[in-house]
């Protein structure tokens, strides 16, 4: 290999890599799926409005993830993270039975 050759190769790698890197950065992370086994169990609902009342008859309509204080974005948020989901995304407008009012 001549030296003209590797140097082309090597600045390919880079531009590369940094592509990669890029298109990884913009990739949207996942979203829960209330039928997760995790989900399940918590009685995560995308809709608070479709949590099931008999078995969960504290819950009301006014609680969502974005008042919650496990949720990790802005209360405008449509998804945003929680730490009960990894690095899994929950519906702004969405219940289960870990919510915890915000201060």
């Amino acid at each position: 290999m001549t030296q003209q050759t590797r140097r082309v190769f090597m600045m390919q790698v880079v531009a590369g890599s940094g592509m990669l890197a890029a298109g990884a950065a913009m990739a949207q992370p996942a979203r829960v799926d209330e039928k997760d086994p995790q989900a399940a169990n918590l009685g995560y609902k995308h809709d608070t409005t479709k949590v099931d009342k008999a078995k969960f008859p504290k819950h009301t309509n006014d609680q969502k993830c974005t008042n919650c204080q496990l949720f990790q974005g802005k209360a405008t948020d449509a998804w945003g993270g929680c730490p009960l989901f990894g690095a899994k995304q929950v519906a702004g407008p969405g219940w289960c039975s870990a919510w915890v009012k915000k201060p």
